[in-house]
């Protein structure tokens, strides 16, 4: 008996836009940032600003929630203006747009403005406004899509990594690269952070002896595991946290840059109600990066936090020669930090 043919799968549907990668985003009537990495969206979005700022410096910035959306705010803020300056638009939350906002997209796909760029936030999280970004993927609006997946695996890490130094044109032994991202495998926001430090701190080419002064011994415990950990208030968990990262072989300068760096960044954020996104772009910060200090201010008062940062200056100056003991110097800054009490006390 002849066997029946099999049937083939049927294709999946192809998108008709052109798929640009994260790290060399460029601007279009419609930017379609897909995918759950807020990571590397965040890079893609503030991509699109800084090329059209390249080429505009009057350009109009406007910020936009789909998922809190006033009718009639696309039209108005994507309309030519008195003086005619480029228009940026982001819109986030598209994954929870309200029916207004689909509505009102939709048929601005049909006629987008000259002279404004669109940029849609889409995590994936949900399948609300499919049928917005089935349209933008036919090719309606003429746009682009950046897709920015989840990187979870350990491979799909480096490559991130590799990506980070390769961009800031820096040269980093393979050997160093396998232990940075061993540190971070937890957290790629953290893993990029680290390589931003390096490629900031370090001049010329990064070596295994770099990165095991910054990160050495810390598969398991990072700077940064110190840092958070004390900065939430966890004393004991700090405590262990800085003796295992020391008893691991980490020096004590990086450490306190750690939590210095977090310190700073809790400092600029502190007080602030504007939005993460005009906030971030008013400090030259990621999203994220306001995101994460918001929640790790959570607790603090402007006296608390000026007496971390103060503890935090006086280690730094001891653990670069100013005293003998650089581990009780480092001991009683996170004691300060995580108690939020002076020392002693």
């Amino acid at each position: 008996m002849t066997p029946a043919p099999r049937r083939s799968a049927p294709a999946k549907a192809k998108s008709a836009i052109p798929q640009i990668g994260w790290r060399t985003p460029q601007p279009a009537p419609i930017v379609l940032v897909s995918g759950p990495e807020e990571v590397c969206a965040e890079r893609a979005i503030a991509g699109v600003r800084e090329f059209l700022k390249s080429e505009d410096p009057s350009l109009e910035v406007t910020d936009v929630r789909a998922d809190d959306y006033t009718a009639g705010t696309l039209l108005a803020v994507t309309s030519p203006s008195l003086f005619g300056e480029p228009r940026l638009v982001r819109v986030g939350g598209v994954e929870k747009c309200s029916d207004t906002f689909l509505t009102e997209a939709l048929a601005y796909l049909e006629h987008p403005q000259d002279g404004a760029t669109v940029v849609l936030r889409h995590t994936g999280a949900s399948v609300r406004g499919k049928k917005l970004l089935d349209a933008i993927r036919a090719g309606q609006g003429s746009g682009i899509e950046i897709a920015c997946p989840a990187i979870k695996r350990d491979s799909d890490r480096f490559d991130f990594a590799v990506g980070e130094f390769k961009a800031a044109q820096k040269r980093i032994a393979p050997v160093a690269l396998r232990s940075l991202v061993s540190a971070f495998a937890d957290d790629l926001t953290e893993l990029a952070a680290a390589c931003q430090q390096l490629i900031a701190d370090v001049p010329g080419d990064i070596s295994e002896q770099v990165v095991e002064r910054y990160y050495g011994g810390r598969v398991e415990t990072s700077a940064f595991t110190v840092a958070d950990t004390a900065i939430a208030g966890h004393y004991g968990q700090a405590l262990l946290a800085l003796r295992h990262a020391l008893a691991s072989g980490a020096d004590p300068v990086p450490l306190v840059a750690a939590v210095a760096m977090k310190l700073r960044t809790m400092a600029r954020v502190a007080g602030n109600r504007e939005s993460s996104s005009a906030l971030a772009q008013r400090l030259g910060m990621k999203d994220w990066q306001v995101d994460r200090a918001r929640r790790d201010l959570v607790g603090w008062s402007a006296s608390t936090l000026g007496m971390a940062i103060h503890a935090t200056a006086r280690a730094d100056a001891e653990v670069k020669g100013a005293s003998r003991d650089a581990v009780f110097a480092l001991e009683r800054m996170i004691t300060i930090i995580a108690t939020r009490q002076p020392y002693g006390r």
